[in-house]
């Protein structure tokens, strides 16, 4: 059974969503404050979390900066805030997903199972022997991690899936839309903040000069391609 975190500070929103995951054969747990929460996460093993951005003591962006630097799984940020800018902020601190309150407890549902079924599939058993190795550049598919001249750098969730994802496909365009329907496969936020801002970050990591790519090009009009 997938043990899921609810960080939610409103009870009554915190219970219903506990009742609705247990009903569908999750092992759903509540922390009402921040810094209980972001502890709990760092302490015990769950399988994904859902996080509220405005939550006392430590807010829902600081939690997902903390949690993402230490943990591999789907982090789902929920928040009545509906501005762009938040929503490209939490993705860009390393959410999977951004769900505006209110929500129907069936999309959420939706949302869980497909983060859930993505990132059993892209960390799945068929891919623990591959290792994908461009350059100076090393990505080991088995243990989710990623090397840049022999030094290890940490990646998000959806960072390491979508290099992975591009590298494993070379010289190939793909569109942002593409793109998005691959790695988050719903709808999201606009999905060309959505990839644009993930590509940025893994350039950040990855590139000598992220301005001169040598891996990740921009094709514009098209999308990107990881070149070999």
């Amino acid at each position: 059974m997938k043990r899921i975190l609810i960080i939610e500070d409103d009870t009554s929103m915190a219970e219903l969503v506990r009742d609705y995951l247990a009903i569908h054969q999750y092992e759903p747990h509540i922390e009402t404050s921040g810094d209980r929460g972001m502890k709990r996460a760092l302490e015990e093993k769950f399988d994904l979390i859902l996080l509220d951005l405005m939550l006392p003591v430590v807010d829902g962006f600081e939690i997902c900066r903390t949690l993402r630097s230490q943990l591999d799984i789907p982090i789902l940020m929920v928040s009545a805030k509906k501005e762009d800018i938040d929503k490209i902020r939490g993705l860009g601190l390393g959410a999977d997903d951004y769900v505006v309150k209110p929500f129907s407890p069936s999309e959420l549902m939706a949302r869980v199972n497909a983060h859930l079924s993505r990132y059993e599939r892209l960390s799945g058993a068929g891919q623990k022997s591959e290792e994908i190795r461009i350059r100076g550049l090393r990505i080991d598919k088995a243990s989710r991690r990623v090397f840049v001249n022999d030094k290890e750098v940490a990646f998000t969730t959806k960072e390491f899936d979508l290099l992975t994802y591009l590298a494993s496909n070379p010289n190939r365009v793909f569109s942002k839309d593409q793109l998005f329907e691959q790695l988050w496969g719903m709808d999201s936020l606009g999905d060309i903040a959505t990839v644009t801002v993930h590509i940025r970050k893994i350039r950040e990591k990855i590139e000598h000069d992220p301005s001169n790519s040598q891996y990740i090009d921009t094709i514009w009009g098209a999308g990107y391609r990881f070149k070999v």
